[in-house]
Parts: structure tokens; C-alpha cells; sequence
């Protein structure tokens, strides 16, 4: 839904260790990197949403990020994944049906205690 998200980290090489684990299930990988910090795609040559990440002294809010899931496998990799690379849980994967009948999810509270979820909105395969 977004074209790119940026947000400043407190440590540049624990965030881009956690994010590149936790989101690989999901298709992520490096973009780009240089001196201003990395950019995350799943776009595999094509324009796609990014996220970039920076270092920065600065103290940010919270940030809640949801990612894409193709299907509910994915949801459940990306949180074991996210668990491996030192995410603290914030909600196992299942169905949040609050949101609505198929929205399948898991969050994980990253290195700079941002939730980070991704989700699948397809009933289970």
C-alpha cells in the first residue's frame, strides 16, 4: 500500500540483522545500501514499497509496520524467523477475526521496540 517507509534505528547493524531475517519469508532483501542506510524491497527488479532504515541518536515513536504476507505459511515463517533474530512476540500467528473473518497475522516487537506484523487476508489455502 506504501511506496516507502523510513525510520531512524539506535543500532544500524541489529536493526538491518533483524529485519533481513524476519522479513525474509517474506521475500525482503536489500535494495539498495550506502552511507544514508538501507533500503529493503521485495521488488526483485520491478518498483515496489520499500523500507529504509537509518541510524540516528533521535528517540522515534513507536512505529507499527505491517507487512504483506502471500499465504498463512508465510505469516508463520515470518514470525519464527522474526523470534530467531532476537523479535520479543507480541502475538503468535492466527486469526485476528476482529479485523475481519480471514486476517491472519503475527507481530513481534523488533530491536527499537517497533510491532512489526505481517499478515495474510486470504482464507487458508
Amino acid at each position: 500500500m506504501f511506496d516507502h517507509v523510513v525510520f531512524g534505528v539506535s543500532d544500524y547493524a541489529a536493526s538491518k540483522a533483524f529485519f533481513l531475517k524476519a522479513l525474509e519469508p517474506l521475500g525482503v532483501a536489500v535494495a539498495l545500501e550506502g552511507p544514508l542506510g538501507i533500503e529493503l524491497s521485495q521488488s526483485k527488479g520491478k518498483a515496489s514499497a520499500s523500507l529504509c532504515l537509518f541510524q540516528t541518536e533521535e528517540k522515534p515513536a513507536r512505529l507499527h509496520l505491517a507487512f504483506a504476507a502471500e499465504n498463512r505459511r508465510q505469516v508463520d515463517a515470518f514470525y519464527r524467523a522474526a523470534l530467531e533474530a532476537g523479535g520479543k512476540d507480541n502475538g503468535a500467528p492466527g486469526l485476528r477475526p476482529r479485523y475481519h473473518a480471514n486476517y491472519y497475522a503475527a507481530f513481534v516487537i523488533g530491536p527499537d521496540g517497533h510491532n512489526i506484523e505481517a499478515v495474510c487476508h486470504e482464507p487458508e489455502a
